[in-house]
């Protein structure tokens, strides 16, 4: 699974991403992908999920065919790092999540809720301090595996083709993969497949945050037995299941996208999330991108030895 130099590359392509952020949106790539994907779509839509199937082969293919000559030209590890760099974005959610929750701390809900839809997509009219503290870390743990686990464990399996593909898969999720009269049929494919990718990193994702958070290990896996199940994702029930043990606080509930309400289920054992929770989330996201980091090191150490 983990090559000679993958876990390396890997924990190059997580630092780079820490020191510089995202790039500028005109020239980043992910938004490059899709704006060139919104063309497609333009061109070929029809409610037809046949069509939503060939739509979303071709965004994941032309992705991994980017990162077959992206290590043709720069090599393998290069390739690798520049694409974790590229893909991952752990810098950008621990910010913004951090930002919400300062204006929380200081007592300014209306400034906290403009900022909200930064980081989700739930309407942010009428919530409390403890219904966005809640939203802010319930994004952080979801985002955990989209923006940063999912793209280390693929960049460990499959190098930068699988990391690419992997993020041509969670934006198309976003794009199209919503339940709505227009991509109930269109959208099928890109969010099925995006709960396949994601299935395997959801729950090494959950495994990090017990092995940061010894304590409440046996929580964490009796919460996720119990509380997972009730979330409409099946990977975001997880990993949200784990962080609400994990930090000791109750998740779910009921969430509104414009005139939809979704009721998440309840994850957890503990009080409601507070702002003082916000920047506990983002250290625990941290903390288990650092565990998969050294995971992967460890990984291609003991591979090296073995060739030795």
């Amino acid at each position: 699974m983990i090559s000679a130099m993958s876990g390396p590359a890997v924990a190059v392509g997580v630092v780079a991403d820490r020191v510089f952020g995202e790039p500028p949106g005109i020239v980043h790539p992910v938004a490059r992908f899709g704006q060139s994907m919104a063309r497609i779509e333009q061109r070929m839509y029809r409610d037809d999920r046949a069509v939503g199937v060939m739509f979303c082969m071709i965004g994941v293919g032309s992705a991994a065919a980017c990162g077959v000559v992206l290590q043709r030209c720069v090599g393998r590890s290069a390739a690798l790092a520049i694409s974790i760099a590229v893909a991952t974005a752990g810098r950008m959610l621990g910010r913004e999540a951090n930002a919400i929750g300062a204006l929380l701390v200081d007592g300014d809900l209306e400034a906290a809720r403009t900022r909200l839809p930064s980081l989700v997509g739930r309407s942010p009219d009428g919530l409390d301090a403890m219904e966005i503290a809640r939203a802010v870390i319930e994004s952080v743990a979801e985002n955990s595996v989209d923006a940063v686990i999912a793209p280390m464990v693929w960049g460990l399996i499959g190098g930068a083709p699988a990391v690419l593909a992997h993020r041509a898969v969670n934006t198309l999720d976003a794009m199209v993969g919503h339940h709505s009269p227009r991509y109930e049929r269109f959208g099928w494919a890109s969010a099925r497949l995006d709960d396949i990718a994601n299935w395997l990193p959801a729950r090494l994702g959950a495994v990090c945050v017990a092995t940061v958070s010894p304590a409440h290990a046996r929580s964490i896996r009796h919460v996720i037995r119990r509380d997972s199940g009730q979330h409409p994702s099946p990977n975001g029930g997880v990993i949200e299941a784990a962080y609400a043990a994990a930090l000791g606080i109750r998740l779910g509930g009921s969430n509104r996208y414009g005139e939809v309400v979704v009721h998440r289920g309840v994850l957890g054992d503990g009080e409601p999330a507070t702002a003082d929770d916000v920047g506990r989330a983002v250290r625990l996201l941290d903390l288990t991108t650092v565990a998969l980091a050294a995971i992967g090191v460890a990984g291609s150490l003991g591979r090296l030895r073995r060739r030795g």
